[in-house]
């Protein structure tokens, strides 16, 4: 049965429904478009999906799984009623959690609109409410410290403790890298401190890209952090946002990059631009590009290294939010694809739906293993054991390349909505899909973001 999509309005954010029309682009391809129209304020249509691989055949599908604890009513309907809401189908992957909302950069475009000037800080003990909020919800999933810029805080470390002590197992810090490739010894106190991973701010190798997306030039600081964090044992993974005409002719290079800073460097993880938060216009579809248009880029701009056939749709996540794939890193530099235990309809028919909870039961333990540091007591084999020796690289030298669209209030797709797993901690101690905390009409008007009150502390 064909699904029909609903989606919101970009100018009121109410929902409406939506459908996806296929065409025939300028170019001779074929392009998916959302299509809707709002009774207040018109039609609107947006390319979410420029093939090859198809969206249609672009599929993994899942038996629904719903939060271990709804804290909010279905009443008024998704997106109106995140926090997570019954009819929500999926559990927390990843909770991601705002410490600060200052930040040292004034990027063009921002899902949070952070700057200088912002609200206080939460305190520790807030922080402390909302871990215990997410473990009461969702279990000991992976924590990710966000903003803003983290690294703003100076207690950066205790929370960091903190969030150990009350018994998450992974906890990755989101930054832009810039005091971390700055100050001697700061990467250190946040391994110290219990860091296992760093989601980099990583748009390229040229410093052009950082003025045109960051505002100033700050390679040298990028290239400063990657060197701080593998000194420290920290995992990192490079995460550029992928904006045309600007970086998409990066994409190879910033490959060649990780591969050659490797087992430091623990995966690259594009995101395609996205337009929620602080952004200067309403984009046009020129300024889109979709995963399938990076998978090909990846594919060209490695000579054939990386494939499209080798990127798989997410057990986690809504099919349509990403793709992945592993590869080992060889001694020589290259990469070779690992083969995976499950291929996007690599068996006769449509593949056989799995239950979302083991996509994301799958997805945490693969994020704890494979973005953090790999172990440096990993035994050696001897010069004959060519077995062995591959078995010991593979467990150090694994390079994950991942890409996830991010939708905002032009392309969501409510069904993707209900599957996502990335859920923003907010500061009420709420769980909201994370492209539904950010959303914002393209007025900058917020859903979620700002709107929920934190809890009173002594």
């Amino acid at each position: 049965m064909t699904r029909e999509p609903r989606s919101v309005c970009p100018v009121c954010l109410a929902p409406i429904p939506a459908r996806h029309e296929t065409v025939t682009s300028e170019t001779g391809g074929h392009e998916t478009l959302l299509v809707k129209e709002c009774q207040d304020h018109g039609p609107f249509r947006t390319v979410v999906w420029r093939g090859p691989p198809d969206l249609a055949g672009w599929s993994r599908p899942k038996i629904p799984s719903q939060p271990r604890k709804p804290t909010t009513p279905v009443n008024r309907g998704c997106p109106l009623d995140c926090g997570l809401c019954a009819a929500h189908r999926q559990h927390t992957c990843t909770a991601v959690l705002d410490v600060t909302l200052r930040c040292d950069l004034g990027c063009p475009v921002c899902f949070a609109s952070s700057g200088a000037q912002a609200l206080p800080d939460p305190k520790p003990t807030d922080i402390g409410f909302l871990l215990d909020r997410v473990s009461e919800a969702s279990g000991f999933c992976n924590i990710q410290l966000s903003g803003g810029e983290p690294t703003m805080r100076d207690d950066l470390p205790g929370l960091i403790r903190l969030a150990r002590n009350k018994g998450f197992p992974f906890i990755q810090l989101n930054t832009n890298g810039v005091r971390i490739g700055s100050e001697p010894g700061y990467a250190a106190t946040l391994a110290e401190a219990g860091l296992d991973s760093v989601f980099l701010q990583f748009d390229g190798l040229d410093d052009t890209v950082y003025a045109s997306l960051r505002g100033r030039p700050l390679l040298e600081r990028k290239l400063a952090a990657v060197k701080a964090l593998a000194q420290s044992g920290i995992g990192v993974v490079l995460v550029p946002t992928v904006v045309p005409g600007v970086n998409d002719h990066a994409l190879g290079a910033i490959i060649r990059f990780a591969s050659a800073n490797s087992p430091a460097v623990r995966g690259v993880h594009f995101q395609p631009v996205s337009y929620f938060g602080r952004f200067p216009h309403t984009p046009g579809d020129e300024a889109r590009i979709t995963l399938p248009e990076v998978m090909r880029l990846l594919e060209a701009q490695t000579h054939g290294v990386l494939r499209v056939q080798d990127f798989l749709a997410p057990g986690c996540e809504h099919s349509h939010c990403s793709f992945h794939a592993n590869y080992l890193v060889t001694t020589d530099g290259g990469l070779t694809r690992l083969s995976a235990k499950e291929a996007c309809c690599a068996s006769p028919g449509p593949p056989l739906p799995r239950p979302a909870s083991e996509g994301a039961d799958k997805a945490k333990a693969f994020v704890k293993r494979q973005w953090a540091s790999p172990d440096r007591e990993l035994p050696m084999a001897g010069p004959g054991d060519d077995l062995d020796r591959f078995i010991a690289r593979t467990a150090a030298h694994t390079l994950a390349v991942s890409a996830m669209a991010f939708q905002d209030c032009w392309t969501l797709d409510l069904e993707r909505l209900k599957g996502c797993c990335i859920h923003a901690v907010s500061p009420d101690g709420r769980l909201i899909p994370f492209c539904a905390y950010n959303l914002t009409s393209q007025d900058g008007t917020t859903l979620y973001r700002g709107k929920c009150h934190g809890p009173a502390t002594p």
